[in-house]
């Protein structure tokens, strides 16, 4: 985000120190803005899927028989787990789980502190992307510079938490962080093109 601003502004309105400040300070609220979007949108999917499960569990305690108990479990997860294992294993793992359901003494709660915990590391991984881009602003008095550094840090960034994500996963680092450094610079590319 903050490395389309900073090139699309930059574009548009030309570089000097003074516009480029007023950049970073919007470029950081709007960092700020989408870190209480993306907390919210979190706690809002929390809720959300427990809010499903529970009525899942629900359907499941209040079905007439085991077949029809069952029948919602398997309705449940099936899109899920469906090209995983054999049928009969699959159906196993639902009997269980439907045990499981019928015996369990859950309580409903709409929002936990785990969530409220979360929600806040996302604000702040949101948030906190912006800075490391106002650095070079801080230290290099050429506002050109600082503006190719920045951009040069920003896409560098990219590269960085796709190597990790990847590594995370099990998969390719240098690649996925090309792939993911390189869509970016398509992206804000893209961007740009289209006057933003």
């Amino acid at each position: 985000m903050v490395l389309t601003c900073t090139l699309g502004a930059s574009v548009i309105a030309g570089i000097d120190r003074d516009s480029l400040r007023t950049l970073f300070i919007a470029a950081l609220g709007c960092n700020v803005a989408w870190g209480v979007i993306d907390a919210a949108l979190y706690v809002m999917g929390s809720v959300f899927e427990r809010t499903r499960n529970a009525r899942i569990m629900q359907a499941v305690r209040s079905a007439n028989d085991d077949a029809v108990a069952l029948a919602v479990v398997r309705q449940a997860l099936e899109p899920r787990f469906g090209a995983y294992g054999q049928d009969e294993d699959r159906e196993q793992f639902y009997r269980g789980l439907r045990r499981m359901i019928v015996h369990s003494d859950s309580r409903r709660s709409l929002l936990t502190r785990d969530d409220l915990g979360s929600a806040i590391v996302v604000f702040v991984l949101v948030a906190v992307t912006a800075l490391p881009p106002a650095v070079p602003f801080l230290l290099i008095a050429d506002p050109v510079v600082a503006l190719r550094v920045s951009n040069t840090l920003l896409v560098a960034l990219l590269f960085v938490v796709g190597f990790y994500w990847a590594r995370s996963i099990g998969g390719n680092g240098w690649r996925t962080g090309l792939i993911m450094m390189l869509s970016g610079v398509l992206m804000v590319c893209v961007a740009i093109a289209f006057g933003g």
